[in-house]
């Protein structure tokens, strides 16, 4: 009996240190990183890499930099344009706003992992059968953008469509096919251009 009695008090005591350490580290805060470089595990793309980066250094600039997928582009850097999109556990994110450390052990696709080999996905054929694009510097974002709409709506409305890829800026004013090779991606019928108010043969 006494020596069960010690024990019960000992657990109690270990019991009562361990609450009191967690309550010293909550109220410490999380844990300061840098300004040493740090090891980042990444898994892009289905392969995970442990990369050493600044704390500071963005998904972004891990992806681009130091991964060397330069499918998402860094234009506005500052979350306004969706030209660095990339799904991050499936979620759309774009990851010149997302530190590369807040990604660690979570599940990040790029434009460079949709495709499987040369077989292009039916969004990404779609895309080329409707020129749902001109300079092309922010398909790929638009094409990531589009890929979380139709996994979470695969048969998106037109309404839902623009909503999904609102964040996302298209510079050469591409939206029109961008629409029409989503509705073709999702088995749906694409409105047909409305005829020209002009003979099609300039009248001769």
């Amino acid at each position: 009996m006494q020596t069960l009695g010690l024990s019960s008090a000992a657990a109690a005591v270990g019991g009562a240190a361990q609450e009191a350490r967690a309550a010293i580290a909550e109220a410490a805060g999380p844990t300061t990183l840098g300004p040493d470089p740090v090891a980042v595990r990444l898994t892009v793309n289905g392969l995970r890499q442990e990369i050493t980066i600044d704390p500071a250094t963005t998904l972004l600039e891990a992806i681009r930099g130091e991964l060397g997928l330069t499918g998402c582009k860094e234009i506005c850097d500052r979350g306004a344009c969706g030209g660095c999109s990339v799904l991050v556990d499936g979620k759309l994110v774009v990851s010149c706003m997302m530190l590369a450390i807040d990604a660690e052990d979570r599940r990040i696709e790029t434009v460079e992992g949709l495709a499987t080999g040369d077989q292009l996905t039916a969004l990404q054929e779609a895309f080329i059968r409707h020129d749902a694009l001109q300079c092309g510097f922010c398909t790929p974002g638009l094409v990531v953008a589009c890929t979380a709409l139709l996994r979470e709506h695969p048969k998106p409305t037109l309404e839902q469509i623009k909503r999904g890829i609102s964040g996302n800026l298209c510079r050469c004013g591409t939206y029109t096919n961008i629409f029409n090779a989503v509705l073709d991606a999702s088995g749906q019928p694409v409105p047909a251009d409305p005829a020209p108010p002009w003979p099609a043969n300039g009248g001769a």
